[in-house]
């Protein structure tokens, strides 16, 4: 009995559900099995995300509004206090999740885009280009980055759009590396020689014969890149030319705060201050942390023996 193509087009949607309920099965039998240390990077990286999206809905007063009292003490108005000029802490933590986070999120993106797509490129072509490209990138790692980082903003300016640039050039050059090593593994596969043969173009074969089968570690890589990448941001508000006010962010907070400390001895209250934005950005490195060691774990295919 011959098939109609409706018939061929509901077997075809059929077998794409049942593999998209076989995919989610696999990842709910997997999270269950995850560690404590798992669950509780996910659920800090949950709670961190959910923060930075509904920001606006949760803080209390707005991101750079000033009340009349300086340095004010904890209260039910003011939940942690006010900085030196009269803003709220509490607030400023807020939607200091959404800038530094945002900020760091879309650095690490563009950072992936450049490094591997040129690491790609440079495993595929093995020529005078990959020469190129290599020798350029270990020019730029024997320079510091953050050195090197401070110098670039000074020259072109703390802006935001300079932040995410500079930052994701100089940190493409370790997903540079990485995608080029991983890469060059599977580039001699015989599926991509095959792929070749049939005259596939380059962009056909990056995109589905090479990068489906070393997403695993740029996807843990992603998640080291996006810390170092968070750190590197806060690091350089710190030092006041990164994310520049009244946008509030994590490292400034931590500048702008930092004389507090020194009244530890008569309010505790007051000296806690500056720690807190220094405590988010720990307690989110950390998280991140514990996840990815979770997901190249498993995706190592190594187990635990008891």
């Amino acid at each position: 009995m011959s098939q109609t193509p409706e018939t061929y087009s509901a077997a075809a949607e059929v077998a794409a559900v049942r593999k998209r309920r076989g995919r989610f099965e696999r990842s709910w039998i997997a999270l269950k099995k995850a560690p404590i240390s798992a669950w509780f990077g996910l659920i800090v990286v949950s709670a961190y995300v959910f923060v930075a999206l509904f920001a606006p809905l949760l803080a209390p007063y707005g991101e750079a509004e000033i009340f009349p009292t300086p340095f004010g003490p904890w209260d039910e108005t003011h939940r942690f206090g006010t900085d030196q000029i009269g803003r709220d802490i509490f607030t400023r933590l807020i939607y200091g999740a959404r800038n530094t986070m945002g900020i760091a999120l879309m650095t690490t993106l563009l950072s992936f885009i450049i490094g591997g797509g040129l690491g790609l490129v440079a495993a595929i072509n093995r020529s005078w280009l990959d020469q190129i490209l290599s020798r350029s990138v270990d020019v730029l790692m024997a320079i510091p980055s953050l050195i090197f980082a401070l110098m670039l903003l000074s020259i072109f300016g703390s802006t935001v759009t300079s932040l995410i640039v500079i930052i994701a050039v100089l940190d493409s050059t370790r997903v540079f590396r990485l995608t080029r090593a991983v890469a060059i593994n599977v580039v001699v596969m015989d599926y991509v020689e095959a792929a070749r043969l049939r005259g596939e173009k380059i962009g056909w074969i990056m995109r589905r014969e090479i990068l489906p089968n070393i997403m695993p570690p740029l996807i843990a890589e992603f998640g080291l890149r996006f810390s170092f990448v968070f750190l590197t941001i806060a690091a350089l508000s710190f030092l006041g030319v990164g994310i520049q006010p009244p946008t509030a962010d994590w490292g400034s907070m931590v500048r702008e705060n930092a004389s507090l400390i020194q009244f530890a001895q008569y309010d505790i209250k007051a000296g806690l201050t500056p720690l807190l934005p220094a405590a988010a950005i720990a307690l989110l490195t950390v998280a991140v942390n514990f996840v990815v060691d979770w997901f190249l774990h498993t995706s190592s295919g190594l187990r635990d023996e008891h």
